[in-house]
């Protein structure tokens, strides 16, 4: 089926009420982006920062309820300090800056991970954006920063004191999230890298070969469309025999 096909289907879909409404991103490849185009490794993640902002008006024109970023996991305080610092202030830098942008969409942002690492100017620019979003009734964007699946799961189960799946979904650091419908990865990987372990059981995975800053709206619209075309079961069948 070819993408004009695609997105017919996609938009039919979302019409019956069948398109993804939950959407969660491993946005991967601006090191590797960066790389190919001969600029600096920061240059690179600030060309994702703005591919994410333009994929969240995406998102809430295609009527995503829910998106949710994987922006820095626990495994990536390994990469070369320096790296790693530009980050971090070119993370509070544009928090601080898109806030505004996103309170005019009525998007709700929270942020989801640890923050006793992420340093005072960070913690501050996360802060200053969710109080911003806080009662807007908009698109929710969750921003998975200093996050681990792991981690999120064993600091649930030394709080956990029994009941079943349903108290236990409340210690996790999403709680409020919603199990993503889709997970969408760049950058022609094929794995959940730690990835909301929990919350994935059943979503259905969409790996896609362009590298994030690469990854344009017809993109999106074609794995919105992807997604559209998949009947899920969650470990039923739809009939006898199938």
């Amino acid at each position: 089926m070819g993408s004009a096909s695609l997105k017919a289907s996609a938009r039919d879909e979302r019409q019956a009420g069948r398109g993804p409404r939950y959407v969660a991103i491993v946005s991967d490849g601006s090191a590797r982006w960066a790389r190919a185009h001969g600029i600096t490794v920061g240059a690179g993640h600030a060309a994702a920062a703005d591919t994410a902002i333009a994929r969240v008006a995406d998102a809430v024109d295609l009527g995503i309820e829910e998106l949710t970023f994987f922006a820095f996991s626990t495994e990536n305080w390994a990469r070369p300090r320096r790296e790693v610092h530009a980050l971090l202030e070119m993370l509070a830098e544009r928090v601080r800056r898109d806030t505004a942008t996103l309170d005019d969409r009525r998007v709700r942002v929270r942020f989801i991970g640890r923050r006793d690492r992420a340093g005072d100017a960070l913690v501050s620019a996360i802060e200053y954006a969710e109080r911003t979003t806080c009662c807007n009734e908009g698109m929710t964007l969750f921003v998975a920063f200093d996050y681990g699946g792991r981690d999120e799961i064993l600091a649930a189960a030394e709080r956990y004191r029994g009941g079943g799946e349903h108290e236990f979904s409340g210690l996790l650091r999403a709680s409020e999230m919603h199990d993503p419908d889709v997970v969408i990865r760049t950058s022609g990987e094929r794995r959940i890298s730690n990835f909301l372990l929990w919350q994935t059981a059943y979503s259905e995975l969409i790996f896609r070969d362009e590298l994030w800053p690469d990854f344009d709206r017809a993109a999106f619209e074609e794995c919105l469309a992807e997604y559209s075309l998949r009947r899920r079961r969650f470990g039923g069948r739809t009939s006898v025999g199938v």
